[in-house]
């Protein structure tokens, strides 16, 4: 169990946040609910999704190091 308060834990949290921002880009009714803002509180979702759509190899490759560093390291 990864804490949430711990660096890996903040961690692992930012990358859950960006790859589901990511997926509901592609879900159009959640695009325009969800991801219409650009500015403000509701704008870290638009700006979540940019980063996960835009480096995807990178936000995939941190994932699985990042799954690899739960399961077998700590």
């Amino acid at each position: 169990m990864t804490n949430v308060y711990s660096f890996d834990g903040i961690l692992v949290f930012g990358l859950l946040f960006i790859c589901t921002c990511a997926y509901l880009k592609k879900v159009p009714r959640l695009k325009n609910w969800l991801l219409s803002e650009k500015k403000g509180v509701w704008g870290v979702f638009y700006k979540a999704a940019v980063i996960g759509t835009r480096l995807h190899l990178g936000v995939a490759f941190s994932c699985f190091a990042m799954a690899f560093y739960v399961l077998f390291i700590k």
